[in-house]
């Protein structure tokens, strides 16, 4: 009986020693650190693995070390043109030092919302509305800057903000897109008007071009007509000059010249003082064929010459 009651007490003291060993193991996560505390003092900071504690004695608190997401509730801000706009961010921040972030903050989430918020509306503050929308980069680096320094003692690193949006009035929304829409008609009527520019720009071009053109064409035309009277005039001079004629071929010439002038088409003819000789020489050579002088042919022939002009200039 002593035996049996020896074995229990001893079966309930190796439990009891298990259960106190179990208790005194703490397991820590790769992405974990623990904060070990004795009797409410701190210890030391666990690293991830397997962790040996004396049970109701030491203590531990997990610090999770991975990046963790604030949501900065929508709130709104007046910019410095006084225009009231919504603005919802995000706030991307990891612990670097468990022990701060476990001793030096009662409520990381909540401060780090409060200080994102208060730090939102003055950076924001101080932007004008259209370099609020244009210059969001701007903005998230700025309170990026802000927020990291003002964590730095909690043991916490803002990783990047991002401006989720900036709503501003409804009204002024549709300002904003009537100014937008003048502002393309304005361009598109710019384009237009270029476009008209450069369309009669090349058209008179064109027609300058062209005109120039007839124009060249013409003056060849004309340069070459005049080349072959030139030729012609000179050929025909050249060959009445080596046929040397006399002043009866010259006659002939100017009768054909008068025929061709009076073809009936003209209703004035203009006679040079020239043909006037010519024409008395051929009156008396008709007299002299028609009624020939009585006593043979001893009578002396008409002077001819001397009613005729004189012969052509000698060619040069």
């Amino acid at each position: 009986m002593e035996f049996v009651l020896a074995m229990v007490v001893l079966g309930l003291l190796l439990i009891l020693v298990f259960l106190m060993a179990a208790m005194g193991i703490r397991i820590v996560s790769p992405y974990e650190k623990g904060v070990i505390e004795r009797l409410g003092r701190y210890l030391r900071t666990a690293q991830p693995g397997l962790q040996f504690l004396i049970p109701f004695v030491d203590s531990m608190r997990k610090v999770d070390m991975r990046e963790q997401v604030v949501d900065v509730q929508p709130q709104e801000v007046i910019t410095k043109d006084n225009v009231v706009v919504t603005v919802d961010a995000i706030v991307y921040y990891e612990a670097t030092d468990p022990v701060k972030l476990t001793y030096n903050v009662a409520d990381f989430y909540n401060a780090a919302t409060k200080l994102a918020q208060t730090n939102l509306r003055n950076v924001v503050g101080e932007t004008e509305l259209d370099e609020a929308l244009t210059s969001r980069e701007m903005i998230n680096a700025k309170l990026r800057s802000v927020l990291d320094d003002a964590t730095d003692k909690w043991g916490v690193r803002v990783v990047r903000v991002e401006i989720k949006r900036i709503d501003p009035p409804a009204d002024v929304t549709a300002a904003m897109h009537r100014q937008m829409k003048a502002e393309r008609d304005k361009r598109a009527q710019i384009l237009d008007a270029e476009g008209t520019r450069a369309a009669r720009i090349l058209e008179a071009e064109g027609e300058a071009e062209a005109v120039r053109r007839i124009a060249d064409a013409e003056r060849y035309k004309l340069e070459a007509e005049a080349n072959g009277q030139g030729n012609a005039i000179t050929t025909v001079y050249g060959a009445i000059r080596n046929a040397n004629p006399d002043q009866n071929v010259i006659a002939i010439q100017y009768l054909d010249t008068m025929k061709a002038v009076a073809n009936g088409r003209a209703s004035k003819l203009f006679v040079p003082y020239e043909a006037t000789a010519i024409l008395g020489a051929l009156g008396n050579m008709q007299e002299i064929f028609v009624n020939p002088p009585k006593g043979g042919d001893d009578l002396p022939a008409p002077d001819i010459k001397s009613n005729l002009p004189p012969t052509l200039p000698p060619a040069r």
